[in-house]
């Protein structure tokens, strides 16, 4: 795993790179937060295929609980990727949502993820 740090408008953001699974579990989740939270990231870029697919079926609750421990260390979150691949009406409204509130955002590309983390 890498991180390579971006700084914009004083914000510290995080773009983490790998070339497998970061994120299977919830726990791993917590781990990379805690992880950024200490090295001074105010917010986290992950991309998609760095998460395990079960992230993406909400039936399996991790992704709410990630992205409770998100909102609840008050760190913003982007995740980069193509999404369209997930067909499922909730997933779709999940993203949707999630975009809207700005804490986590599903996005196409880090230049997007450091405009939208970037601005205060």
């Amino acid at each position: 795993m890498n991180i390579i740090s971006h700084t914009v408008n004083e914000v510290q953001i995080g773009e983490v790179t790998s070339e497998g699974l970061i994120i299977e579990t919830a726990e791993d989740g917590l781990d990379l937060l805690g992880n950024l939270y200490y090295q001074g990231f105010d917010s986290i870029i992950i991309h998609e295929e760095n998460i395990a697919p079960s992230f993406f079926d909400l039936k399996t609750g991790i992704a709410g609980e990630i992205l409770q421990k998100f909102s609840n260390y008050r760190m913003r979150l982007a995740i980069i990727g193509d999404f369209e691949k997930y067909p499922g009406k909730s997933i779709r409204d999940f993203i949707y949502e999630s975009n809207k509130g700005g804490r986590v955002n599903f996005l196409e590309s880090v230049g997007e993820a450091l405009e939208r983390l970037s601005k205060v």
